[in-house]
This record gives structure tokens, sequence and C-alpha cells, in this order.
């Protein structure tokens, strides 16, 4: 009997995709470019910047600069990235009754969130109400 390999970077984003791809024209226009990237951990850089006691605390990451803070006067664009966490987010869905998959979309769909311009409490009251 052989052992299920776990889910590779590919399949996340795989996943990741497919949320995209499912995303209503009027957000995916918006969103333009966003690079998707998924890595086994935060870096060292990021634990320290986002004060986490443990790699595994960080499923995933926006970086860029938000749509409501944009201008078309900055000197350079921007390169909007979404960081997807496999070794975080495996280590969660081990952890819950939660479909893969599930967890991908809604760590994705919260990091783009925050592309948005949405903070966290923003996010968890719309999740709330929903």
């Amino acid at each position: 009997m052989s052992a299920l390999a776990p889910p590779s970077p590919a399949d996340i984003e795989a996943m990741a995709r497919q949320v995209l791809a499912a995303i209503p024209p009027e957000f995916k226009d918006q969103l333009g470019d966003v690079v998707i990237k998924v890595e086994e951990f935060p870096d060292e850089d990021t634990e320290r910047e986002m004060g986490l006691d443990s790699p595994f605390d960080l499923l995933g990451l926006y970086r860029g600069v938000a749509v409501p803070h944009k201008s078309v006067n900055d000197p350079r664009p921007y390169i909007d990235m979404i960081f997807l966490y496999r070794r975080p987010i495996l280590d969660y869905w081990c952890d819950s009754d939660e479909d893969l998959a599930q967890i991908v979309r809604h760590v994705l769909i919260h990091e783009i969130g925050h592309h948005f311009g949405f903070s966290d409490d923003d996010m968890d009251r719309i999740e709330r109400s929903e």
C-alpha cells in the first residue's frame, strides 16, 4: 500500500486558477494581471513583518497597492501578487474537516479582498453577513 502524496504547489495553483476563473467579470477586470504564487512558507522577512509566532500562522498574503490607493501618477506600475502558502494551508486542511479546494478559495478570496482595499475586519463583517 503506497501513501498518497500531498497536493503539490501546482495542485494548489490549479485550485486557485479555478477560483479566479469563476470570479464575476466586473471584479476580474479590476484584478488586472495579479500574480498568484504558491510557496511552501512565508519568507523570514514576511514572518518578521507580520509578527508571526510560527510560519504556519499565515495561509496567504497580498502584496501590492490596493485599488483605492493606485494612481496613474505613480512612477512605475506595481505588480500585485497573492501568495498562497502551501504547508500552512495543508496543515490547516489536516486539522479541519473542510474541503481543500474550499480552503484555497477562502484564502484567495480573502487576499483578493485586500487587493480591493478591504481590511480583515471588513471581510469578517462581509462573511458574517452572508
